[in-house]
C-alpha cells in the first residue's frame, strides 16, 4: 500500500519565516516529495531554495518541466510558471494566473489531488487573501490529509483562517507541531478509492493546458467580468465555496476577486482625478487666453469650469486619503520577497 508520499504546501506574506521554520524540523530521510507554491512576482529572482536549503536538512530546487517526482527533496514553484503534478511527474505551465497569481497554490493542490488522491498532504502555511482554500477542499475531496498552520502563529493569517472557516481543516498546529505530523503521516500507509469529481477533472485540465478548444468553464454566468481579461466570469459552485473562472481559465476565490475589484476601482478613481486636474489646467490656460483677448465673458466660463474642476479632484483626492488608511497592508502583503 502506498503511503503519504506527496506533500504540497502553500503560502504568501510570511510564508519564507513559516517555510524556515517547518523545513528545519523535517527529518531528513522523509519518505515523500515536498512541493512548495509561494506567492512571488513574475519578475522576481526567488531564492527561496537557497533559503529552504539553508534552513532544513532536505535539499530545495526550482521545479524542473518532466523531471519525476522523488522522495525527499523540496521542489519549488518558479516565478511566473504554475508547478502542477501530472501523474508522478513535475510540470511547470503558463496558464493564466489564479487569484491574482502564477504559481498559485490552489492550481498545485488540485493537480496532485487529482493525480495522486489519499497519497496526499496539503498544507497552507502564512499568506493574504484565500489562495490554498480551494486546494485543500479539493485534497479532502480525494481523500487526501489537510493541514493549516495556527492563524495565531502566522503573519498573515488570512489564508489559513479561511481554510478554516471553509471546510472542516484536519489539522491546525504551530509550524514546529506540522513538521512532526508530517513525518508521522509520510510513514503511514493509505488506501486510493476516492472517484475525481468532474469538476476538479475540468480545472485540473486548464492548469495543464489540456482543456478542449471551444471547451465552456465550469460553472455558470455571473454579473461580473474578469478584472484581468474583462470577460465573462462563471460563478462555481465547490461545496460550501464560492468561486469564480473566466472562459481563458482566470480564477478567483470571493476575497481574491474583491481585492482585484478594489484595486481597480482605486485605479478608476485615480484616473478620474487626473482627468479632472488636467481639465483646471486646460481651463485656466483657455482663461487667460480669452481674457488677453479681452473675451472676459468667455474667460469667466473657463474659470468656473477649471474651479469646478478642481473642487471635484479634491473630493476625490479626499477619497483616496480616506482608503488608503486601509487598502495598502492588503495590497503590500501580495507578494512576499524570497
Amino acid at each position: 500500500m502506498p503511503n503519504h508520499d506527496i506533500i504540497v504546501v502553500g503560502a504568501s506574506a510570511g510564508g519564507v519565516e513559516a517555510l524556515r521554520a517547518l523545513v528545519a524540523k523535517l527529518p531528513k530521510d522523509l519518505p515523500a516529495a515536498i512541493l512548495v507554491v509561494l506567492h512571488v512576482a513574475p519578475d522576481h529572482k526567488s531564492i527561496l531554495p537557497r533559503i529552504l536549503t539553508g534552513a532544513g536538512p532536505i535539499p530545495a530546487a526550482h521545479a524542473k518541466n518532466g523531471e519525476a517526482l522523488e522522495p525527499g527533496r523540496i521542489y519549488v514553484a518558479p516565478p511566473d510558471r504554475h508547478l502542477v503534478v501530472d501523474d508522478g511527474v513535475v510540470r511547470l505551465t503558463r496558464s493564466a494566473p489564479e487569484g491574482g497569481h502564477r504559481p498559485a497554490v490552489d492550481t498545485l493542490f488540485r493537480t496532485a489531488a487529482r493525480f495522486h488522491g489519499a497519497r496526499v498532504v496539503g498544507v497552507v502555511l502564512s499568506g493574504a487573501l484565500d489562495d490554498g482554500t480551494a486546494g485543500l477542499v479539493a485534497v479532502k475531496q480525494r481523500g487526501g490529509v489537510t493541514v493549516v498552520q495556527d492563524p495565531e502563529e502566522a503573519l498573515c493569517a488570512d489564508m489559513p483562517r479561511n481554510a478554516l472557516e471553509n471546510l472542516h481543516v484536519d489539522h491546525c498546529l504551530p509550524t514546529a507541531a506540522i513538521a512532526a505530523l508530517l513525518d508521522r503521516l509520510s510513514h503511514a500507509k493509505v488506501e486510493l478509492h476516492s472517484p475525481i469529481p468532474s469538476l476538479l477533472q475540468q480545472e485540473t485540465d486548464i492548469a495543464l493546458e489540456r482543456r478542449p478548444a471551444g471547451e465552456s468553464p465550469p460553472g455558470h454566468p455571473s454579473e461580473f467580468p474578469c478584472p484581468a481579461c474583462g470577460g465573462v466570469l462563471n460563478e462555481v459552485h465547490d461545496g460550501h465555496i464560492l468561486r469564480f473562472r473566466c472562459r481563458v481559465g482566470h480564477a478567483y476565490g470571493a476575497a481574491s476577486l474583491d481585492a482585484e475589484q478594489q484595486d481597480q476601482f482605486e485605479a478608476a478613481l485615480w484616473a478620474a482625478m487626473r482627468a479632472l486636474e488636467d481639465q483646471a489646467a486646460l481651463s485656466d490656460r483657455l482663461a487667460q487666453r480669452a481674457r488677453d483677448r479681452g473675451h472676459e465673458r468667455t474667460a469667466t466660463q473657463f474659470n468656473d469650469r477649471g474651479s469646478a474642476a478642481r473642487e471635484h479632484a479634491s473630493k476625490l483626492r479626499e477619497v483616496l486619503n480616506r482608503a488608503e488608511r486601509f487598502v495598502p497592508d492588503v495590497v503590500s502583503a501580495r507578494e512576499p520577497a524570497a
